[in-house]
């Protein structure tokens, strides 16, 4: 186990992936510069550029990244592992595109946040303290699936194999199913308003996980791992589902639904609906991911400003992980490469109006300024990551360009 000095922020303090955002925004009032198409330069050329920019003002000496730039009072040695997760996420794009970064060593380095108190699992924080999250480690089992398929390394498998049985661990039949958020939170009812909870976020994403690693799992595992995704679906499909086909974020432990709606959820249930299609051929299953897909846009996208249409301007990595619904749905679903090219067009103008001097990103990609969050690992790494998607979606790579 590695250990890394200094303070890790406790749970009331640490912004996971459930309790990082604000109430979705309003409809934007005020002035959006009209940037128009991105000047000269290929998607993966803007990518790597902001790959570089993420490596000068947040790498460390760990070869991990600090949560925020400049670093804020109270911050660890390294950052927690939500913001980690979406720069894996990030370089793995880049490694498909051709460009060396040290895709390899990043995904090694997941081992820093390993801890093996009972059945082992990745912790918030880096040396193995903090909580450990239900669908943060679905997230690493994302990317470990994403591993495996560049690198084929076969230590990807057991730990991927691993993180499904400490998804088992956060299963009971509380509310008739599905799976808490938080290992250190499971099943409390006087922590409802704590994370003590239910939510879309961990149910959908081990659905992401557990339908990637079923594709190349051992035969021997295929049949509990499908039995568990399908069983978690019925769950959020049946709880969080609202009547307009968006999923709500959760069910307390207190057995109160809270009702705010994110893009990442609905984007976690577009993808297993899709796949679980692909699986079984259950068609429900597909028709199931379509209204969602469809729903989202309809929920999520509206004028802004000057902007005719506009995924939300906060939380991009929640909107990145619906763009990346989209794409895959696109064979099944032709209406969703329009969903993807609105995104595409905001993501244009957010290039030339973004971004802040220093060439890191703003959280709201229209350039208003969001000081304390526009710090944030996060918010760079879900940038580079859409720069990153849209590039391998345009189909481009850096060799072909040279």
């Amino acid at each position: 186990m590695y250990i890394i000095a200094g303070l890790f922020l406790t749970l009331s303090l640490c912004a996971p992936s459930c309790d990082f955002s604000k109430e979705p925004m309003p409809p934007f009032k005020g002035e959006i510069k009209d940037g128009g198409e991105t000047e000269s330069g290929l998607w993966h050329e803007k990518a790597y550029e902001t790959y570089q920019k993420v490596e000068q003002f947040y790498g460390n000496q760990w070869g991990l990244y600090n949560e925020n730039y400049p670093k804020a009072k109270g911050d660890g040695d390294a950052s927690f592992l939500w913001p980690y997760d979406g720069m894996v996420s990030a370089l793995a794009n880049l490694n498909r595109l051709g460009y060396n970064v040290d895709y390899a060593a990043k995904v090694e380095k997941y081992e820093m946040y390993r801890s093996n108190p009972g059945v082992a699992a990745y912790s918030s924080g880096a040396g193995g303290y903090g909580e450990r999250y239900f669908d943060d480690n679905s997230i690493v089992g994302i990317n470990l699936v994403e591993a495996y398929n560049q690198l084929q390394k076969p230590e990807y498998l057991t730990r991927c194999a691993d993180i499904v049985k400490f998804l088992r661990t956060g299963l009971d039949n509380t509310f008739g199913g599905g799976l808490w958020w938080c290992e250190q939170l499971i099943n409390m009812p006087d922590k409802s308003s704590e994370g003590s909870n239910k939510p879309a976020c961990a149910n959908g994403f081990a659905q992401w996980f557990l339908l990637g690693y079923y594709e190349i799992c051992p035969e021997a595992e295929k049949a509990g791992v499908l039995e568990l995704a399908q069983s978690l679906y019925d769950w959020v499909y049946s709880t969080l589902r609202d009547t307009d086909n968006v999923y709500v974020n959760d069910k307390g432990a207190d057995g109160k639904i809270h009702s705010t709606k994110w893009a990442y959820n609905s984007a976690a249930m577009i993808v297993a609906g899709q796949r679980l299609y692909h699986i079984t051929g259950q068609q429900h299953y597909l028709d199931e991911a379509i209204a969602t897909a469809d729903a989202a846009y309809n929920y999520f996208v509206r004028p802004r400003g000057t902007l005719p249409l506009s995924y939300p301007l906060n939380d991009p990595w929640f909107t990145v992980k619906l763009i990346h619904a989209y794409i895959e749905l696109i064979p099944d679903h032709a209406a969703a490469a329009g969903y993807v090219e609105t995104f595409v067009s905001n993501l244009k103008r957010a290039w030339l109006n973004g971004r802040q001097t220093n060439g890191l990103w703003y959280e709201d990609w229209t350039g208003v300024s969001n000081v304390d969050r526009d710090c944030s690992l996060l918010m760079q790494a879900a940038a580079l990551d859409a720069l990153s998607t849209v590039a391998l979606y345009k189909n481009e790579h850096k060799e072909a360009a040279e």
